[in-house]
């Protein structure tokens, strides 16, 4: 019934968006050459003609960025973020043809007021969508029919998810395990048996999934319960033991036929993505350093004014694949001791930076030259930011996972760093920063730290 109530539910929405598009289309036609005024170039029929080419496109691009995919459990930022990416990419397709196929006529601010109706509606229509079928869920409709397969801790975390989530709309309808007594009960639970009544049970019973949640010493009981699941026909989800184990979101890869389950997903190891990250790099530090080069040539001739000693501060940092570079720094305290500047922390009211080193450092003027360093090949534009080796030899003992930030390249700016995590702040918090920005990179976050960056992370209470 699930699948059939998905497909339905698949087709429905598909049909209410290519609605929209059409809606959409007519409403900035009347927006634009009615409620705007102005002489329409091209007439409405031609106009409907563009919406009927525009509907299987944003089909097309809804299902690649897979909002139509089963999302019972997902939040609904996420889908709403992929509408809004796909409306970005079909509104630019639509500027690339108007260009190509030289369609002057069509008016642009129509095209806009398209893409903010069709966007809107969407994500609306998707937002009272997510609301009702939570509700219906709530009053046991739409219902997933699970049976718990493995009386286990893992099973245990899977009960308490369910029941903190009623709008998933799962019902436990029972558990199998080898080691309860037939008749019992296990979180509020009927157990039907053990995995020698699977069949009965499967035959007997209206099940959607069945949840295996085995702890290790069971696993040899795996291949049974499978094999029973596919002669039934009902789906099988493994809630693997070891997911404790595993803070990350692992990721099956393979070796000549062999699974390999990888740890830890690092999306820049894919060769494209990295050398697509590399060259917007390298494009963004050259158009950086001449759009501040007045503000750097600035800096130089105030370094050397208040202070004596070298404009440009070179200190050894942990980078990529844990190597040490060079990283590059306008000068902001008076010229230290090698040790002072190994190991000394910078503190709030120092006394060891210079009066235009302290406003440097409050306006991340002393960061610019690290974009030289982009340029290099030793950091990005966006990443976590490298520390010194020093303090890298502490922090890897005292957090577990401090030493993972170095699988990517060190960034200028990074998802920590606009989240206010600068100076004195917890480590613990920006390596959680850190290695969320690691396992989920994409262009467009790349994209969105920048952004945030210039518009909040640039002055910083914490960067001292």
């Amino acid at each position: 019934m699930i699948k059939e109530n998905q497909t339905t539910l698949n087709r429905l929405q598909v049909l209410l968006d290519m609605a929209i598009v059409l809606i959409a289309m007519a409403a900035s036609y009347y927006i634009r050459f009615t409620l705007l005024e102005g002489h329409a170039s091209l007439s409405g029929a031609a106009v409907l003609r563009i919406a009927l080419i525009a509907m299987p496109v944003y089909g097309v691009l809804y299902s690649l960025s897979g909002v139509y995919n089963p999302k019972r459990t997902k939040g609904i930022y996420g889908e709403l973020r992929e509408i809004l990416k796909a409306n970005i990419i079909g509104a630019l397709l639509m500027v690339t043809v108007l260009f190509v196929y030289k369609i002057i006529d069509f008016s642009r601010l129509q095209l806009v007021i398209f893409f903010a109706i069709n966007s809107t509606i969407t994500m609306f229509s998707r937002v009272v969508l997510r609301l009702t079928l939570r509700s219906l869920r709530r009053k046991g409709y739409n219902l997933k029919h699970c049976l718990l397969i493995g009386a286990t801790e893992i099973g245990d975390d899977f009960l308490d998810r369910v029941e903190n989530n009623k709008h998933w709309g799962y019902n436990v309808i029972g558990v199998i395990d080898n080691w309860l007594p037939k008749g019992s009960q296990y979180g509020g639970y009927p157990v039907f048996g053990g995995t020698d009544v699977l069949a009965q049970v499967l035959t007997e019973k209206y099940i959607d999934v069945v949840m295996i949640t085995l702890s290790s010493d069971e696993f040899d009981e795996m291949g049974f319960i499978l094999s029973q699941c596919e002669k039934a026909g009902v789906k099988s989800n493994i809630v693997p033991y070891y997911y404790r184990y595993i803070p990350t979101q692992p990721y099956m890869d393979e070796l000549d036929g062999l699974p390999i389950i990888d740890t830890r997903r690092v999306p820049l190891d894919n060769y494209l993505k990295s050398v697509g990250k590399r060259l917007f790099d390298i494009v963004f530090a050259l158009t950086a350093l001449v759009l501040v080069s007045p503000v750097m040539l600035l800096s130089v001739v105030m370094i050397k004014l208040t202070s004596p000693g070298p404009i440009i501060f070179k200190q050894q940092r942990v980078g990529l694949n844990r190597k040490n570079f060079m990283m590059y720094k306008f000068r902001s305290m008076r010229v230290q001791t090698e040790n002072e500047e190994k190991s000394q922390w910078t503190t709030p009211n120092d006394n060891r930076k210079t009066k235009w080193g302290a406003f440097m450092r409050k306006t991340s003027i002393d960061e610019l030259p690290q974009f030289i360093n982009v340029l290099k090949g030793d950091m990005s534009v966006v990443g976590p930011r490298p520390e010194r080796p020093y303090f890298v030899d502490i922090f890897k003992e005292e957090i577990p996972r401090y030493m993972i930030k170095h699988q990517v390249r060190p960034g200028v700016t990074g998802w920590a760093q606009v989240n206010g995590l600068r100076g004195d702040t917890s480590i613990q918090e920006r390596i959680e920063h850190d290695l969320y920005y690691i396992e989920n990179w994409t262009f467009y976050f790349d994209l969105k730290i920048i952004f945030l960056t210039i518009f909040k992370g640039i002055i910083n209470k914490n960067a001292y």
